[in-house]
């Protein structure tokens, strides 16, 4: 009996270790896990309400002169009428973020591009002095349009990048990259519109396609523009989720 009784032991103290040494790797595997898995913080860039984090800058005027309120607060949208070429900018430079906004265009359309297509944009990694336009890539919204690629120079260069192993921009003029899909909603529906920055590497979303991706050289970080160019359109749900 004491045999068995010795052999019940070494029985209970062996069962014993395998749990105590299964408990430690489950506990490793979970810390693993939970150092492996992506941290986000999302941004408020846009409360719904006020101009906080946010300037105003038109064509020939100073920073948050706005004495045609252009730029308005309703229904939680930052309301553009379009009527003077300019943007609202944010005051911070951002990198490695995902940006996330809803568009929607109005009626009115004003000179010189009253006739033209409805146009705008979000300018992303913009430097420099603030000017009509600054120097940076633009996530083109544009009728027929949105999702291309501009990049702009200002008083500079501008970004230099490749898209599908061809090389773009470094120059002093506007340079044009084409969309590889058209994936916009009609006139008066919401579209929603998704930047990808992270390092060099840049993305354009439509509606939930892919339609632009690239990675820039010397170029990570900017501020966020948003264009009043000659017609009226809403902005809103603008958010900014920081990407590790």
């Amino acid at each position: 009996m004491e045999g068995f009784g010795s052999y019940d032991g070494c029985m209970k103290s062996s069962f014993t270790n395998i749990l105590v040494l299964l408990g430690c790797l489950l506990s490793t595997l979970s810390a693993q896990t939970t150092e492996q898995k992506p941290s986000t913080e999302k941004v408020p860039l846009f409360d719904g309400k006020t101009m906080k984090g946010w300037y105003v800058f038109f064509d020939k005027r100073e920073k948050d002169q706005d004495p045609d309120h252009v730029v308005t607060i309703a229904d939680s949208c930052f309301h553009v009428s379009g009527q003077n070429f300019g943007y609202l900018s944010t005051e911070k430079e951002y990198a490695n973020y995902k940006l996330t906004l809803s568009y929607k265009w109005g009626e009115k359309k004003w000179p010189p591009r009253d006739k033209a297509i409805r146009d705008a944009g979000i300018i992303y990694h913009a430097v420099g002095e603030d000017i009509v336009w600054s120097n940076g890539m633009e996530f083109q919204i544009q009728e027929g349009d949105t999702g291309d690629l501009f990049l702009i120079g200002g008083k500079e260069n501008n970004p230099a990048v490749t898209v599908k192993d061809k090389k773009y921009g470094g120059t002093k003029s506007i340079d044009r990259v084409v969309k590889w899909s058209t994936e916009e909603k009609p006139q008066g529906e919401w579209n929603l519109c998704v930047l990808i920055c992270k390092g060099k590497k840049f993305e354009h979303w439509v509606n939930g396609k892919l339609v632009m991706s690239g990675e820039t050289e010397g170029r990570e970080k900017g501020k966020i523009q948003l264009q009043s160019e000659g017609a009226e359109i809403w902005y809103r749900d603008i958010t900014l989720e920081a990407l590790p």
